[in-house]
């Protein structure tokens, strides 16, 4: 008897661990009023370049964070690699949180945090910022591949409402070579980790991957958001929380070919949420687990399905010329 309880309890427990992981808010007002966590994790600071400090704080579940000090203000702002980022750990203990990480300790209440570092007190607000090409409309002889009316334009293309599913879509035309808008959004799924918090991506021509994932707080690799998967990382991490709606800006250049030998590899410029990530970035393989390897024919936008409820809005194209 006593061998089938302690088995029992093992089973409760690894279930309540299997749907802990799978806790997945998609809507920010269910999230707010179902997990308190979800109204404490995000950026802190100034919403203007100049600060001293910015803060990142990413919820983990149960009222356990991770959080980020960044010298000179947050992402985009005057943070940059090289720069000091200070990682602290905490938890939420009634209305307070509180993160530490070596001789740094924040306090964060009614969405204000406090701390003091280098002889100096700092306060700061908890902000949401905006991509700046949020809305963005599709110029004159813009392809739109979703304006939130119809899937259309899609090969597996599923509507939510007036947003596109993530749901390995892949676009009815290809190009060569294009501008590309696309506005996505990541689910909140605070217990998960790694490749497994919104994970998706967008492939250009179905061939060459920039990563979507829930990587808001993290280094920036390759694999994470903004990175191109195994090519390069981004300049920084320019990830928002999840749940915010955030862009990508693409300019892509499909490779040249001679006598059907591939002779200039693709290349591609990438801003998120308005940044500069990735300039004129040379491109020598297609990504593995992409739809499509390299030819000379134009190939589609392919949003990848990984298993997580990614949402898209607002897509459009405007083509360029193909590569000699």
């Amino acid at each position: 008897m006593k061998v089938l309880l302690t088995l029992a309890l093992a089973a409760f427990a690894l279930s309540l661990s299997v749907r802990a992981e799978d806790a997945t808010w998609i809507d920010p007002a269910k999230a707010a009023a179902e997990d308190p966590d979800f109204s404490i994790q995000g950026e802190y600071g100034s919403g203007k370049p100049g600060a001293d400090w910015g803060l990142q704080v990413v919820a983990l579940g149960d009222g356990r964070f991770d959080g980020y000090l960044l010298e000179d203000g947050l992402p985009g702002l005057g943070w940059e690699r090289g720069k000091r980022r200070l990682k602290l750990s905490g938890e939420r203990k009634g209305d307070t949180t509180t993160l530490k990480g070596g001789e740094v300790e924040v306090r964060i209440k009614d969405e204000v945090a406090g701390f003091a570092i280098d002889g100096k007190a700092h306060m700061m607000s908890r902000i949401e910022r905006e991509s700046p090409t949020l809305g963005a409309k599709p110029p004159e002889g813009a392809v739109v591949l979703f304006d939130g009316t119809s899937a259309d334009a899609w090969n597996n293309g599923q509507m939510d409402g007036d947003l596109l599913v993530n749901s390995d879509a892949i676009s009815k035309q290809k190009f060569d070579a294009y501008t590309l808008h696309l506005e996505f959004r990541t689910p909140y799924k605070p217990h998960a980790r790694g490749q497994k918090r919104g994970n998706s991506g967008v492939y250009h021509q179905g061939r060459y991957e920039t990563q979507i994932l829930d990587s808001f707080g993290l280094e920036g690799r390759s694999n994470e958001a903004g990175g191109i998967y195994s090519v390069a990382d981004p300049k920084l991490n320019m990830c928002l929380p999840p749940l915010a709606w955030q862009t990508y800006d693409v300019d892509f250049t499909g490779p040249k070919w001679k006598d059907g030998k591939k002779v200039e590899n693709a290349r591609i410029t990438v801003r998120l949420n308005g940044v500069l990530i990735h300039e004129n970035q040379e491109l020598p393989k297609s990504t593995a687990a992409a739809k499509f390897k390299e030819s000379p024919e134009p190939g589609p936008i392919y949003l990848q399905h990984h298993g997580n409820p990614i949402r898209f809005r607002n897509i459009w194209v405007v083509p360029g010329e193909a590569a000699d």
